[in-house]
C-alpha cells in the first residue's frame, strides 16, 4: 500500500483516495438535480444564474434567470464522487484528499 495517508482501502482490499468536490461549473449545469439527490451528505444547494442569450442551449429557456447547482457544504463531501457519475454535463470537479493537506 502507498504512504499517502490519506489512501483508504475498498471492500476488495483496493487501494483507494477519496476526491472531493470542489466545484460546480454553472456555465454547464442545467439544474437537472440529480447531484442533489443523490448526494448522501447535502454538499449541494440550488442558486439562481443569469441565463446567457448567445448560449443555443438556452433558446427555448423563458425567463433570464435559471436555477444551478453549488457547491454549498463543501467540508461534508464524503468523497463519493456519487455526484460526477449521475451528472449529464461533467459539471464537477474534484480534488483528491492528498491535495488538499
Amino acid at each position: 500500500m502507498s504512504d499517502n495517508k490519506y489512501m483508504g482501502l475498498t471492500r476488495g482490499g483496493t487501494p483507494w483516495e477519496p476526491s472531493f468536490v470542489s466545484d460546480v461549473d454553472g456555465a454547464k449545469c442545467i439544474g437537472c438535480g440529480r447531484c442533489y439527490k443523490v448526494c448522501p451528505r447535502d454538499v449541494f444547494d440550488l442558486v439562481e444564474r443569469e441565463v446567457d442569450e448567445d448560449d443555443d442551449m438556452y433558446d427555448d429557456y423563458e425567463d433570464d434567470v435559471m436555477m444551478v447547482m453549488t457547491v454549498s457544504n463543501a467540508d461534508d463531501c464524503i468523497g463519493c464522487s456519487a455526484c460526477a457519475a449521475v451528472c449529464p454535463k461533467d459539471c464537477h470537479t474534484h480534488t483528491p484528499a492528498s491535495a488538499l493537506a
